[in-house]
C-alpha cells in the first residue's frame, strides 16, 4: 500500500522523510503479530500510529482499546488491565473483566508504558511470553490472544538502569521500534498542518479562513513547538477564534507563541516535555545536581588556595576576632561567615592559630556540610508544599507537580505522608 494513500485514509499531513520512514515501518509491521514500541515526544501523534497498525492488521475487525498507563492510580491499575474477583479488595463488590480479557483477539495500545509499576510490568511480561494472566484475587490462570502496541516519551533503557523498568520487558516490547519525529524536525510540514487546522476550524467555528504573511510563515516554521502537533493545533484554533483576519502577520502570530526556553525551570502543573524526553521536574533535579558538581569544583579550588596561602597569623587572627599566640602552630581554615550562600560569591580565607577543637571547624568538614543537597528531601518538600497548597487534594497537587496522580500516590506511600 502506498504511503500517500495511507496518509489520506488516516488524515496524516506532511511529507517529511522522517515521517515517511515511520509510516513505512508501521505499514510493514502491521500485518504481523509482532510487538511494537512507538517512541516520541508527547503530542506527536503516537496513538494515530497505533490505529494505523491495528487497521492494517488481520485483527482490524476485533476490538481496539487505548489505555493511558500514567492516568490510572497504582492501586487499581492491575484490576483495570487484568480484572479482579469479587471481594479481592475493599470495594470489589462484583467480578470484573480487565482490558486484556475484553480485547481478546484484538489490539491493546498502552500509552506511557514507562509509568507502569514494577509489579504490573511482571504481569505484562507474562502475557507477552505466554499469553497468560491471573486476575487480582484469583489463582486461576487465564489465556488471552492480544497484540500489544506500546508508546512512551521516556528513555526506557535509562529507566531500567535506574531500576524503574524491567530490562527484559523492554526487549519484549521493542521488537519493532518506531520513532515518530517531533514537529521541529518536520519544518517543511508545519505550514501544511497550519493550513489544514485553519480550514477545519474556519468550518466548525463559522469564521473566516486565515492566511499568513511570508514573515508569519517563517516565524511559524522557526518556532521550536515543544508541544508538537497538539500545540500547533491549539494555537491555530486560538487565532481562528480571537483574530478577525483574514491575513495574520508575524507580530500577531508572535503573541500566541509562548517562550520555549524559560530562564528558570518551574513546576507549571501538567507538562508534556521539556527538551528531549525531560519533564520540567527532571530539569529541576538536574539543576540541583549541577549545583552539587559546582560545590565539588569549589572545594578543589579552595584546597588549592589553602596549599599556596601564606597569610600572616596576626592578620588571620584579627579576621577571626581571635588573639594570636606566637607559640602556637598556624593552620588555614575558612571562617564560618565565608561559606558562600550563592555559588558565585567569593570565598574569604583566613589564617588562624590553632584553638580548642570545639570552637573552630576544619575547612574540609565545613565544606562537606555545604555539599548537603539531598534530592529526596527536595522532592519531599515539593510534595508537602503541593499538598498543603491544594488542601490535600492529590489530583490538583499532582497537576501542580507535573506528575501523574498514580506517581504522587506512590510517593506519598514512600515518604509515609498522611
Amino acid at each position: 500500500m502506498e504511503i500517500q494513500s495511507i496518509k489520506q485514509r488516516f488524515g496524516i499531513i506532511g511529507n517529511s522523510p522522517l515521517l515517511n520512514t515511520a509510516l513505512e515501518t508501521a505499514v510493514k509491521v502491521a500485518p504481523t503479530d509482532m510487538n511494537v514500541l512507538i517512541l516520541g515526544e508527547s503530542g506527536v501523534g503516537k496513538e494515530s500510529f497505533s490505529k494505523i497498525i491495528h487497521q492494517l492488521s488481520g485483527r482490524k475487525h476485533a476490538p481496539f482499546i487505548a489505555v493511558n498507563c500514567g492516568a490510572i492510580p497504582e492501586g487499581t491499575i492491575d484490576s483495570e488491565l487484568f480484572g479482579h474477583e469479587k471481594g479481592a479488595f475493599t470495594g470489589a463488590t462484583d467480578k470484573r473483566k480487565g482490558y486484556f480479557e475484553t480485547v481478546n483477539g484484538g489490539t491493546i495500545f498502552l500509552d506511557e508504558v514507562g509509568e507502569l509499576p514494577l509489579g504490573t510490568q511482571a504481569r505484562l511480561l507474562r502475557i507477552l511470553e505466554n499469553g497468560e494472566f491471573i486476575k487480582v484475587g484469583s489463582s486461576a490462570v487465564q489465556k488471552t490472544d492480544v497484540r500489544v502496541v506500546c508508546a512512551t516519551n521516556r528513555d526506557l533503557l535509562e529507566r531500567s538502569r535506574q531500576g524503574k523498568f524491567r530490562e527484559d520487558l523492554y526487549y519484549r516490547l521493542a521488537t519493532v521500534p518506531i520513532r515518530v519525529p517531533r514537529l521541529s524536525e518536520r519544518k517543511e510540514d508545519i505550514y501544511l498542518l497550519f493550513r489544514k487546522f485553519a480550514s477545519d476550524f474556519a468550518e466548525s467555528h463559522h469564521s473566516r479562513l486565515l492566511e499568513l504573511t511570508p514573515e508569519a510563515q517563517q516565524l511559524l516554521s522557526q518556532y521550536n513547538w515543544p508541544g508538537n502537533v497538539r500545540q500547533l493545533k491549539n494555537v491555530t484554533e486560538q487565532i481562528c477564534v480571537l483574530e478577525d483576519g483574514p491575513v495574520i502577520g508575524a507580530d500577531v502570530l508572535a503573541r500566541y507563541l509562548p517562550a520555549t526556553e524559560p530562564s528558570l525551570p518551574m513546576l507549571l502543573g501538567k507538562t508534556d516535555s521539556f527538551g528531549e524526553g525531560m519533564s520540567e521536574r527532571d530539569v529541576f533535579y538536574k539543576v540541583l545536581l549541577d549545583m552539587r558538581r559546582d560545590v565539588n569544583d569549589l572545594k578543589k579550588v579552595v584546597f588549592g588556595m589553602l596549599e599556596g596561602s601564606s597569610m600572616p597569623a596576626q592578620q588571620s587572627a584579627q579576621a577571626l576576632h581571635t588573639p594570636a599566640d606566637a607559640n602556637t602552630q598556624s593552620t588555614l581554615v575558612i571562617a564560618p561567615a565565608a561559606i558562600p550562600s550563592v555559588i558565585n560569591e567569593p570565598v574569604i580565607l583566613a589564617e588562624q592559630t590553632e584553638t580548642p577543637e570545639h570552637e573552630y571547624v576544619e575547612a574540609e568538614s565545613l565544606i562537606d556540610n555545604s555539599d548537603n543537597l539531598s534530592l529526596e528531601s527536595k522532592e519531599l518538600e515539593l510534595i508537602q508544599r503541593a499538598l498543603e497548597k491544594n488542601r490535600g487534594k492529590r489530583k490538583l497537587a499532582a497537576e501542580d507537580l507535573g506528575i501523574s496522580e498514580r506517581t504522587l500516590y506512590r510517593k506519598i506511600k514512600q515518604y509515609e505522608l498522611d
